[in-house]
């Protein structure tokens, strides 16, 4: 029988079934619980981590129906099968980010384990949640952002174990898989650019509270004068007028539902009065009003990519292609 034994702490948000089937989870990866190893006893586990005997047997349960552990009768609980931990870490989550994590999902064996953190573009928390991850996962899987204690941060990550995703900023000499905000941005519109041309001026609405990169916005302006457009950059709702004849090219789908709403007071239709365009492909976007017209990276090939990664010891970089969707908004 194993000697090893876990803590749960009373006071954490986390269930405690949930805290002892993440431990023994834990102990599996880091090979302090191997394949046919004897688990604790229930009694046991029950003294030493002060726990009722439902609670331990739901974790046990949990761990059986993952495949996990097995009991024979008369023996007790056995480690089944290896387990290999991933640390994925997100900004956040939104409709879009969802499609990337479940491919993750598919694409990777059952024996996998993900557990899925956000950062909210907090660097202390950041920090904090990156200090305490790191020797206790195989890979890591890091969506970064633009903050001058990143790269110091995610150093402390092993190189072979470290793939950015999404946004390869800090990313420097690391596995990547990625999008381009900026040249991508640009011959997507570029290759659609008759659409866009009929429309009297185009309005890039950067709102202050977006964390999009610039460098979208300064490869808009450099299409439209390439192309002699007539356009503007605005950043405030206060600026958000729309008028008929003009195309919108929105980065948040705050903005898109305000930009959805103004159409319906003035009762215009987007493709007739007035046009749009979102940034980033979410699967309703394609039903709402007809279909909204998007550029956006393959969030699906982005997750497959991050998925190959974890299960092979290669460096990768890999830049997911944008393309622009046109549909009846446009």
């Amino acid at each position: 029988m194993s000697e090893i034994k876990f803590t749960i702490e009373k006071n954490s948000n986390v269930l405690k079934f949930q805290q002892l089937v993440d431990a023994i989870l834990d102990s599996i990866s880091q090979n302090q619980l191997k394949e046919g190893d004897m688990l604790p006893s229930v009694n046991q586990i029950m003294k030493d981590c002060q726990l009722s005997r439902d609670t331990v047997f739901k974790a046990y349960a949990e761990l059986k129906k993952r495949g996990v552990v097995e009991s024979v009768p008369n023996r007790g609980y056995f480690v089944t099968r290896k387990i290999t931990k991933i640390f994925l870490f997100l900004d956040t989550f939104k409709a879009y980010k969802e499609v990337l994590y479940h491919s993750i999902l598919n694409h990777l064996p059952n024996n996998i384990s993900v557990d899925l953190h956000f950062h909210h573009y907090n660097i202390d928390l950041f920090e904090k949640i990156i200090s305490e991850s790191v020797g206790r996962y195989s890979k890591y899987i890091v969506m970064n952002f633009d903050h001058k204690r990143v790269k110091k941060v995610i150093d402390t990550i092993p190189e072979q174990q470290l793939l950015i995703i999404d946004w390869k900023i800090n990313g420097e000499g690391k596995s990547c898989v990625y999008q381009s905000f900026g040249e991508a941005l640009y011959c997507c519109l570029e290759k659609n650019k008759a659409a866009i041309a009929k429309y009297k001026r185009v309005t890039f609405f950067y709102p202050s509270f977006t964390y999009h990169p610039r460098e979208s916005v300064e490869h808009f302006k450099r299409f439209c004068q390439d192309n002699k457009i007539n356009h503007k950059v605005i950043s405030s709702y206060d600026e958000f007028d729309l008028q008929e004849g003009d195309l919108y090219f929105l980065v948040s789908d705050r903005t898109l539902a305000k930009f959805l709403d103004r159409c319906a007071e003035k009762g215009y239709e987007p493709g007739k009065e007035v046009g749009v365009i979102s940034y980033n492909e979410t699967p309703m976007k394609k039903y709402v009003k007809n279909g909204i017209s998007v550029i956006s990276t393959d969030f699906e090939l982005m997750g497959k990519k991050a998925a190959e990664f974890i299960l092979d010891d290669q460096t990768m970089n890999f830049e997911v292609p944008t393309c622009l969707k046109l549909r009846s908004s446009l």
